[in-house]
């Protein structure tokens, strides 16, 4: 058994070197090629409007506020200024959502935002979102590299299509430090000892970003406040709780994994939900030692067999919002088919280490969609 677990971490390891970094040398390739783009649209956009400022800056060799949603999708954050006045109203009535609604009517005109405030006093999210649009498309129009972005049409997000290879979804948002939302009160589980107390403290601090995007859950919602409602996000909180050990290692192979065998259609499964299953998994292994480099093969296949129990149930909770639902609005075909493909795959890695993470190779003769 020991010796099964050995040759499963060598080979593991061996896909990390070889197949996980050459990802990550590609994506950090492309970053900096989308990057370059979208600074230069948001260049243009802030001489219109001195109030969308690009945050979009390297450190430390990552740009803040990026996510990679793909090897060939990216989100830029932009971050906006001064919430100040604004009450932070998170009350569950609308999953994975919150409101900004002013502290004080007569604090409308303090607002640096005072026309997207609506006549009942919420800072609409969709009406910034929709000037930020228009603001983009004429930024398009004049920047530097107009012959090679375009603007994707039929949709209230700001999305740009970059040399018709990568597309690059730009979100304003409100970044809110020292507060934590209602919604996410539960956590940490007080029977867990992980992450600890000093940990969560920082998580805490570290706070959420508010972000202007459409939200699945709030589909076909009509009442003004839902459709003015800012998405909670905690791409930061969540990569703090992911370090030490073999935790981003982890998540790199199955980010990995999931680029080469399981991109099916209906597009069922993405980074996040990958992301989402390892910090259930450092629930379930709170110490560390759970985490260490000769366990990465136990870890790999628990978020596996989880994967599949969630993609049978089609239900993936959010992490810090449970009653958000990360599989809604996804064809339950979709899901059966992304159910099956995992099994293949995680059988294939148990059974068979070697050509299931073997550069060229395939996970058995039906792990890929006939």
């Amino acid at each position: 058994m020991i010796a099964a677990q050995a040759k499963l971490v060598y080979h593991l390891n061996k896909y990390y070197n070889e197949k996980c970094q050459a990802r990550k040398a590609a994506i950090a390739k492309t970053i900096r090629e989308v990057c370059k783009v979208v600074s230069d649209v948001l260049k243009e956009v802030e001489v219109q409007e001195p109030r969308f400022i690009s945050s979009l800056n390297e450190m430390d060799n990552r740009y803040e506020g990026l996510e990679v949603i793909s090897p060939t999708e990216f989100e830029v954050v932009l971050y906006l200024n001064q919430m100040g006045v604004f009450n932070f109203v998170d009350d569950g009535s609308l999953p994975g959502c919150a409101v900004l609604k002013l502290s004080d009517g007569r604090k409308r005109s303090m607002s640096l935002w005072v026309e997207f405030i609506t006549a009942s006093g919420y800072l609409s999210a969709r009406k910034i979102r929709s000037r930020f649009q228009t603001l983009v498309a004429q930024a398009v129009d004049k920047c530097s590299y107009r012959d090679v972005v375009k603007m994707v049409a039929d949709t209230s997000e700001v999305k740009l299509r970059i040399r018709d290879r990568y597309v690059v979804q730009i979100t304003p948002a409100f970044k809110c430090t020292g507060i934590w939302p209602r919604s996410a009160a539960h956590w940490p589980l007080p029977h867990i000892p992980w992450p600890g107390p000093n940990r969560v403290a920082e998580v805490k601090a570290e706070g959420f970003n508010l972000l202007s995007k459409e939200c699945h859950s709030l589909a076909g919602k009509q009442s003004s406040a839902e459709s003015d409602a800012w998405v909670l996000q905690f791409a930061e909180a969540e990569n703090r709780l992911q370090m030490g050990g073999c935790r981003k290692k982890c998540l790199s192979i199955l980010k990995t994994l999931r680029d080469r065998h399981l991109e099916l259609p209906g597009q069922p499964l993405n980074n996040y939900h990958m992301k989402t299953l390892v910090s259930y998994e450092c629930e379930k292994h709170p110490r560390e030692s759970d985490w260490d480099e000769s366990c990465l093969g136990d870890r790999l296949n628990g978020i596996l067999l989880q994967l599949i129990s969630c993609l049978q149930c089609r239900r993936c909770p959010h992490y810090f919002l449970p009653n958000l639902d990360l599989f809604q609005g996804k064809p339950h075909s979709a899901l059966e088919n992304a159910a099956k493909q995992t099994w293949r795959l995680a059988r294939e890695i148990l059974t068979n280490p070697k050509y299931t993470v073997t550069p060229g190779k395939q996970p058995g003769s039906n792990a890929r969609p006939q």
